[in-house]
């Protein structure tokens, strides 16, 4: 019996196939139609995110390359398919991404200072900025006649030791230790030498007194510098900080525990001029010039007044931009705002995501190194979420205007108010738990509170006292906006002091975060039921990230401070550290409680010089640590016993070669190449700050080689 030949190769049903799930692709994407152009920022972010994430110019070259090559097979789709427009034109935004920020980085960014010095330094003064709630002065110099220090350093001043005459020209003298910009004390913490390196700075320190002016300023100070004096005159208490804050952007003058309240309420988006501080500006001048110049009946019946009243409200936004700073929030809500003006003045619905994804477009291009921070993250996600929010038909439906009853109108306002409030703390909640190690819970609830109250009562009353002090008569309403802001704090404390206010959680991978990214973007961005796929990714990145074990032990890059986990909470082996160092290692291991002391630990064996302690790790094997705590010399013979029975040896110190643990010697040698570790003893899991083939220009030290435990 003879075989039938086969109808259809393997080759032909894998075209069928193909062509098939091509089909229904574009089927899909035809659905989705107006919604594929907010995916251009995300091409463009996602070249500069391997930018910062890839570690050496390879890594950035072969990425272009990479990128090239799939916009050719792109390329190679059948034409006129949307698929193949999305992948070329993304795949070549990726590219000009990482090209855009690499190039930023070679051209603008201020390499950092190779090793800290003393010095005897003379600079000019190109910037001072009061930071009252720390007692000093912050001061941006450019070293004169020193060309081994970096082109810009910065250098803060105790208020007792600030001269008279120190201002921006001014040529001052003073000794100095400076440092290269901090990088994070611990994996996950906050990388303060990425952010100099593009601001300029290539080094800080502590000026040490006398600070010798050497030819005082004759320049006036700038307008946001004599409006900050101005309202720390006129408030008095804590809410001067926050009055300053809202009028100029500037934080320094908030004391560190009004400032954590805010942040653990939920409430610390008030204090960065965003979309909330200009919205409420430029909506008052409109409010305002169309009220004013209703009062002539030529203008009413003859001049294009909202035209007019635009335009006024375009200048208002821009000035306060540039007086609050032009940070990155700031700036975004700018452009978003005059974007609107523009679509209000050309008749058109402009509140829409492609407002958002211009906005984001407009920031990346000049500002790409914007993308690594929490603001640009935040600011963005929480105005995508609301706008999306709004967009849905269901939500639009339900919150639209109608003929009902003053309680239940209210009631329909309160409700619309709490989801959207709801919907951005589910958003941020990623965001937050990556860059902060803790999401707020309870921000939506303070916010139906904290929000009208800074649009409709805080702000509206600051203004008019600050119009008002022109004429001496601003101190009533000076009155009035204290009382209101001491109750904003009130509420800010009375939240934070809940312990349902934040979740913790230990740091969250790279990986993870950019998964749970993708899908928040994919859900927030399309709007057919296939949306729904992107919720998987964000509660995987979520879950996994609450359920991982925490670290066992953390210790900084100086090697100086060591946090390790215990069955009641979490322990340190300096207990006199400063609170900053004690939340960097409490938000590190995702724990909320006070730490004690290793000293104090059951079992722990302390002198002046050494400390030894045993843990147990969740799998319930039995860990000896050695500590450091002087820089006294040891007796060899009893120090290189003790270093044979730990495990683990930690200092701040170089240790001799013959100190030999059992399994790991963490010192300041090794410290240098790795910056700040976190390890987790049951699975052998040791993270570092740097990696061993980073090359980021921001990055001085020795390449480092990976630890293993």
């Amino acid at each position: 019996m003879a075989f039938e030949p086969r109808q259809t190769s393997l080759g032909r049903r894998l075209a069928v196939l193909s062509r098939s799930g091509l089909e229904a692709v574009e089927s899909w994407l035809e659905r989705e139609r107006e919604q594929i152009g907010l995916w251009a920022p995300i091409g463009l972010g996602a070249g500069i995110s391997a930018w910062f994430i890839l570690p050496d110019a390879m890594g950035w070259l072969a990425f272009c390359c990479g990128m090239l090559a799939l916009a050719c097979i792109g390329a190679m789709l059948p034409p006129g398919g949307r698929l193949r427009r999305m992948i070329v034109a993304g795949a070549i935004l990726a590219c000009i991404g990482c090209l855009l920020v690499w190039g930023k980085a070679a051209l603008w960014g201020q390499p950092p200072l190779a090793r800290a010095t003393f010095v005897q330094m003379t600079g000019q003064v190109l910037s001072v900025r009061q930071v009252p709630a720390q007692a000093m002065v912050r001061v941006m110099l450019r070293p004169m006649d020193e060309p081994h220090l970096p082109a810009v350093v910065r250098v803060n001043i105790g208020d007792g030791d600030m001269p008279a005459g120190l201002g921006e020209g001014a040529l001052i003298r003073f000794r100095v230790r400076l440092m290269p910009p901090a990088p994070p004390s611990v994996p996950g913490g906050y990388d303060f030498a990425a952010r100099a390196y593009f601001l300029g700075i290539g080094a800080t320190g502590k000026a040490l007194k006398p600070v010798e002016v050497l030819r005082a300023s004759t320049a006036s100070p700038p307008l946001r510098a004599r409006l900050f004096d101005h309202i720390v005159e006129r408030v008095d208490g804590p809410a001067e900080g926050i009055a300053v804050a809202l009028a100029t952007g500037d934080q320094g003058a908030i004391p560190e525990a009004d400032a954590e309240a805010m942040r653990r309420s939920g409430l610390a988006h008030l204090l960065s001029i965003s979309g909330l501080h200009v919205t409420a500006l430029i909506g008052a001048v409109i409010f305002l010039l169309m009220r004013v110049m209703a009062l002539s009946q030529r203008a009413a019946l003859h001049w294009p007044l909202m035209l007019i009243a635009a335009a006024g409200g375009a200048l208002a936004g821009i000035g306060y931009t540039w007086l609050t700073g032009a940070e990155v929030p700031t700036l975004r809500s700018c452009v978003a705002a005059l974007l609107v003006l523009g679509g209000l003045a050309m008749g058109r619905d402009a509140i829409t995501l492609r407002l958002v994804a211009s906005g984001a477009l407009l920031v990346l291009v000049f500002w790409p190194e914007a993308l690594a921070g929490p603001s640009f993250q935040m600011s963005f996600a929480a105005v995508t979420a609301l706008v999306a929010l709004a967009e849905h038909g269901r939500f639009r439906a339900f919150a639209a205007a109608r003929d009902e009853g003053v309680m239940r109108r209210a009631g329909r306002a309160l409700a619309v108010t709490l989801a959207t409030g709801i919907a951005v703390e589910l958003v941020l909640m990623p965001i937050a738990l990556f860059h902060f190690h803790k999401a707020g819970m309870l921000g939506a609830f303070a916010n139906l509170i904290a929000i009208p109250l800074t649009t409709f009562v805080v702000m509206p009353l600051e203004a008019m006292a600050l119009l008002l002090d022109v004429v001496g008569l601003g101190a009533p309403f000076w009155w009035m906006t204290q009382q209101a802001l001491n109750l904003l704090l009130a509420l800010a404390h009375g939240v934070a002091a809940s312990p349902m206010a934040t979740l913790l959680a230990p740091t969250m991978g790279m990986a993870l975060f950019g998964m749970t990214v993708v899908g928040l973007l994919w859900c927030l961005l399309w709007r057919t039921r296939w949306r729904w796929l992107g919720l998987a990714p964000v509660l995987i990145g979520v879950g996994v990230t609450f359920a991982a074990s925490p670290p066992d032990l953390l210790v900084t890059g100086d090697g100086r401070h060591v946090a390790v986990r215990t069955p009641d909470g979490m322990a340190i082996l300096r207990d006199r550290a400063g609170d900053y160092v004690r939340d960097v290692l409490s938000e590190s291991a995702g724990y909320d409680g006070e730490l004690a002391a290793i000293a104090r630990l059951p079992g722990a064996r302390c002198s002046t010089d050494l400390c030894a302690v045993r843990l147990k790790d969740g799998k319930g094997r039995s860990w000896r640590l050695l500590f450091t705590r002087s820089d006294m010399l040891i007796e060899r013979r009893s120090f290189a016993r003790d270093c044979a029975m730990a495990d683990i040896v930690v200092s701040d110190r170089g240790l001799p070669g013959w100190c030999h643990p059992r399994r790991m010697k963490i010192d300041r040698r090794l410290l240098m190449r790795t910056g700040g570790l976190s390890i987790t003893l049951a699975t052998g899991e040791v993270r570092t700050v740097f990696r061993p083939d980073d090359a980021h220009p921001w990055i001085s030290r020795p390449r480092p080689r990976r630890p293993q435990l």
